[in-house]
């Protein structure tokens, strides 16, 4: 059903996967990566993600901040589900979130309380009602919360060989999670609840590496325009620091965090308002090598930063007499 849906995928934008400036604010935190990119169904990381969710029923895209894992996650939602909205949901993960967020809760009702399905049970209903139709769960951030408090029962059941077995809800519902209902998550591999999912999903989904891609940044700068001498000093820092990362993961810094790089200005922007603080937190037992990475962004650039303008120091003028 899969192979059958990817290629007749129609080119999708960002507002399409929901990152556009028309997007809901539910799914507006979706993706760090660039905006308004093309992909068709047939990118190779798509059509990927879909053989894989048509062979396992799920796939984990894990990788460090900015390395498109949300935007690719959507995408292949949107190709899977064959352009169709409906057809697909988007939820992100949380420390706080439960069983009652993502399964099956309480609601206030006229009278009293009553039972809330969440997005799972919404879109595994859905999917139940329409077999000849593909349905897509996205979850972003999986690690952030408590996989297993967070699925319960039906933890057992998203495995594609336990598919269309019956299983009983806390309202007393018996529910199949059907074969049509596909999930795509997305998670940090250096979170701390990594060790619960891997535990949890080793077996019942496929897992994708997402890792920072020079290549990728190459082309996304060229597109950004951004002039030669310039392009080459931003490849070879990201290299650097993306060499530490081996032994350090928490210095990864990915592809996407340079998506608004366009000539000096946006440059030192995003070193001043994140990659600083990226740097800072990765290095901070080992001063010599966040002061060598510091000094290695300073020389991106062909002029030095302009000093900033000196606080005014004249005095006030006297009051005037009365």
């Amino acid at each position: 059903m899969l192979e059958k849906l990817v290629p007749r995928v129609r080119t999708l934008t960002a507002d399409d996967l929901g990152i556009g400036p028309m997007a809901k604010a539910e799914t507006s935190h979706a993706s760090s990566a660039p905006d308004a990119p093309e992909i068709t169904g047939d990118h190779p990381r798509v059509q990927e993600i879909a053989r894989l969710a048509g062979i396992y029923g799920g796939v984990i895209l894990t990788g460090p901040p900015g390395t498109s894992k949300s935007f690719f996650a959507h995408a292949a939602a949107q190709a899977i589900a064959g352009g169709e909205k409906d057809r697909c949901a988007f939820v992100q993960f949380h420390a706080s979130y439960q069983y009652e967020d993502f399964m099956l809760g309480l609601s206030p009702e006229k009278g009293g309380f009553g039972f809330k399905k969440g997005p799972f049970l919404s879109l595994a209903h859905a999917a139940n009602g329409d077999r000849d139709n593909t349905y897509v769960l996205v979850i972003d951030e999986l690690s952030r919360a408590d996989v297993g408090r967070v699925f319960g029962e039906a933890l057992t059941y998203v495995e594609r060989s336990k598919r269309e077995l019956p299983f009983t809800i806390a309202n007393g519902e018996e529910v199949r999670v059907p074969s049509n209902l596909i999930i795509l998550a997305t998670m940090n591999p250096f979170d701390r609840g990594v060790d619960e999912v891997d535990a949890a999903f080793e077996r019942r989904f496929a897992k994708i590496s997402m890792d920072p891609d020079k290549d990728v940044l190459v082309e996304m700068l060229d597109g950004n325009g951004m002039e030669e001498e310039l392009k080459a000093g931003v490849i070879r820092w990201f290299g650097r620091i993306n060499g530490h990362a081996r032994k350090n993961p928490a210095a990864a810094v990915g592809h996407a965090y340079f998506s608004t790089a366009t000539d000096e200005a946006s440059l030192r922007d995003i070193w001043e308002y994140q990659l600083k603080y990226l740097v800072q937190r990765a290095f901070r037992r080992d001063e010599n090598t966040r002061a060598d990475l510091e000094t290695a962004w300073t020389h991106i650039f062909p002029t030095p930063e302009p000093a900033p303008a000196p606080a005014p120091t004249g005095q006030l003028s006297p009051e005037p007499p009365k």
